[in-house]
């Protein structure tokens, strides 16, 4: 089993009256880029801040690298945040941002920071402000900055809200090349899963401060793949013909609900099989979910 390095158990923030967050669990392994997804509202930033340690839970807990409580403070450093705004200092160049953060850990030396600026894409912006910095240069900046620590956990909120469609791919990139090339899990959070599905590894699901599934990027994929899917009113009879067939990949959805994701082509021979085979077919068809549907399936009021 892989490495937990961040979960939460039954953690909860309320403010006044209103659950923001109501009692998740949320498990995230080493090496993962997680992307916890929902709608505006849902819940996201706030689990985010109580993670960072910018707000106290209202009850429940959650551990980092197996601490928890009062030891959360023995590993506080090895996670980073970039929650809302970057905090850049508008009148410093990238480099000068980043060098003076470096100072405040400790760390001399130009090389360092240049790398940094390679590896999120800013070591050609020169002397350019931050003040005059794009919104995806202002985020890249950011993440930069939060990188300074050389984190083992990366949180990021919204990293690429309001990005044109050029930006985001060029951060989502940077994610891919971070994890792998740092080793750094990430955590981000968005209400675009189209986006998040070209990078991330594992999903949180959140709605109204709840957590409604989590699923790896394998899950989602199967998900919301082309498949047959069949209503029928003997399941465990339907699954001893498409084993007849010699069709292995196939799914019981429920107790009349069937999904077969290989022999496309072949829905008409199935269907006769099965009516053969003294199965009563309702619906047959092929079909997908995609991303958005699957979704707003999971999210809807």
């Amino acid at each position: 089993m892989s490495e937990l390095i961040l979960q939460t158990h039954a953690l909860r923030k309320v403010y006044g009256t209103q659950a923001a967050v109501d009692g998740i669990d949320l498990k995230v392994e080493r090496g993962a880029i997680y992307g916890l997804i929902g709608k505006n509202g849902a819940g996201k930033t706030t689990t985010l801040k109580m993670i960072g340690g910018l707000s106290a839970p209202t009850s429940g807990s959650f551990s980092l690298f197996g601490k928890s409580g009062a030891e959360l403070a023995e590993v506080r450093g090895r996670v980073s945040c970039l929650i809302e705004d970057p905090g850049l200092f508008g009148n410093l160049t990238a480099y000068e941002n980043l060098k003076a953060k470096c100072l405040c850990y400790g760390i001399k030396g130009d090389d360092y920071i240049k790398k940094l600026l390679e590896l999120v894409g800013l070591a050609d912006v020169g002397k350019k402000k931050a003040k005059h910095f794009s919104l995806g240069m202002r985020q890249r900046l950011g993440i930069a900055l939060a990188m300074v620590s050389e984190p083992d956990l990366l949180v990021l909120d919204e990293p690429i809200n309001g990005l044109d469609p050029e930006g985001i791919v060029e951060i989502r990139d940077m994610f891919t090349q971070i994890s792998k090339e740092k080793g750094i899990t990430i955590l981000i959070s968005s209400h675009i899963l189209e986006e998040l599905s070209k990078v991330a590894t594992h999903y949180g699901i959140m709605s109204k401060g709840r957590l409604v599934e989590q699923l790896t990027a394998e899950e989602l994929s199967e998900k919301c793949s082309l498949r047959i899917e069949a209503v029928v009113d003997r399941p465990e009879l339907a699954s001893t013909v498409l084993d007849g067939l010699g069709i292995t990949n196939y799914k019981v959805i429920d107790k009349e609900t069937i999904n077969i994701m290989e022999h496309l082509d072949d829905v008409a021979q199935i269907n006769r099989e099965l009516n053969a085979a003294g199965v009563l077919v309702s619906k047959i068809a092929v079909n997908n979910e995609s991303l958005e549907s699957f979704f707003l399936s999971r999210t809807a009021d």
